[in-house]
């Protein structure tokens, strides 16, 4: 059911967390918003765990994590938060796994990575988790895929990505993993694959259109969308730069093919390294980087049913590099960068939800 334009939505403003930081990792778990690790004003991961209490508006210290880490993946499995690789202290790739035990307010270990990573993606799909590509110690992109089954607590390798990267994004639709973009290095990668979870094979589909770096990527009802960014010039334009765009493609998974939306149907601003998701029928674009001085706090949506761009409510906080999450009918958009890392934790919501 679709959300009938901005005014349907609204900001929630929490209490900021404990300790600023970005790229902290984010979980939700039964009422509870969970903040692991990320950096702080030093530059320095942390080791800091805070968990906000969604009832009553108020944050708690948890144990801290045995790895200091930053941009570490976090998969919620029953009443455990598993969090997987992301950089240490002296900026190494982590295979270090771990998981926090909620009812025992206490960290325990778990079967290493076969190879230290950052920038790993993960999925969870019945109580396994696939870990994805990533970034190990010789800067080298992955293509590894492994499997972590709890019970036995061990990761098992499954056919690699037919493109490594890492900081991609991925969804999960029906029996499959779909990854899409992520780096190489400095470079974007624009290839678009597919994992079926039964057959055990990938498949490649078309790449993305045109070469962005920091793009906003979110599935909604059958299709995938990868939005703005930071343009790359071409291999022959050696006098270009890489520019802020405000470009929309999408991909129609029934048809197979990618659409490069016209200039009427592009979004409203141009930005990349912004928070992305999907609520009431529309796609959100909140904040991040574009031609301006400082982050952006504007906010938009395109209606899947209007076929059009609209304006929201500006973020609270104005920001950029902000970890998200969605739960339900809120889409979190947590730390960041303001002028320095933030502590703003606030809620982008369908007015139903607030």
């Amino acid at each position: 059911m679709s959300a009938g334009g901005g005014r349907a939505f609204a900001w929630q403003v929490f209490p900021p967390m404990p300790t600023c930081r970005v790229y902290g990792t984010v979980a939700h778990q039964d009422g509870h918003l969970l903040v692991l690790g990320g950096c702080g004003r030093a530059g320095l991961p942390l080791d800091t765990a805070e968990t906000l209490d969604m009832a009553s508006h108020t944050w708690l210290a948890l144990a801290p994590l045995p790895t200091a880490r930053a941009g570490a993946a976090a998969v919620v499995l029953g009443k455990q938060v598993l969090v997987v690789g992301g950089v240490d202290e002296v900026q190494s790739p982590v295979a270090a796994v771990e998981a926090f035990l909620m009812d025992e307010g206490r960290w325990e270990r778990r079967a290493t990575l076969p190879q230290a990573a950052m920038g790993v993606a993960t999925v969870e799909r019945d109580g396994m988790v696939y870990a994805l590509g990533g970034m190990g110690p010789d800067t080298a992109p992955q293509a590894q895929v492994r499997v972590y089954e709890p019970r036995r607590d061990c990761w098992l390798s499954l056919p690699s990505m037919p493109t490594p990267c890492y900081g991609a994004s991925t969804f999960l639709h029906g029996n499959k993993i779909y990854v899409l973009g992520g780096r190489q290095g400095k470079l974007p990668v624009t290839a678009f694959e597919a994992f079926d979870l039964e057959a055990c094979t990938w498949t490649r589909h078309p790449s993305l259109p045109s070469r962005r770096a920091f793009a906003g990527c979110a599935m909604a009802e059958g299709s995938v969308f990868s939005l703005g960014g930071l343009q790359q010039p071409g291999p022959h334009n050696f006098y270009s730069r890489p520019h802020f765009v405000n470009t929309v493609e999408m991909f129609d998974l029934e048809h197979g093919s990618w659409t490069k939306l016209p200039r009427s149907l592009r979004m409203r601003d141009k930005r990349a390294d912004f928070v992305v998701g999907s609520l009431g029928g529309h796609i959100v674009a909140i904040g991040g980087l574009g031609n301006q001085p400082c982050p952006l706090g504007s906010v938009e949506s395109f209606s899947l049913a209007r076929r059009r761009w609209e304006a929201l409510p500006a973020m609270p906080t104005a920001r950029c590099s902000c970890s998200s999450l969605q739960a339900g009918p809120r889409l979190f958009v947590i730390g960041g960068v303001a002028q320095g890392p933030s502590q703003a934790v606030e809620a982008l919501c369908l007015r139903d939800g607030v």
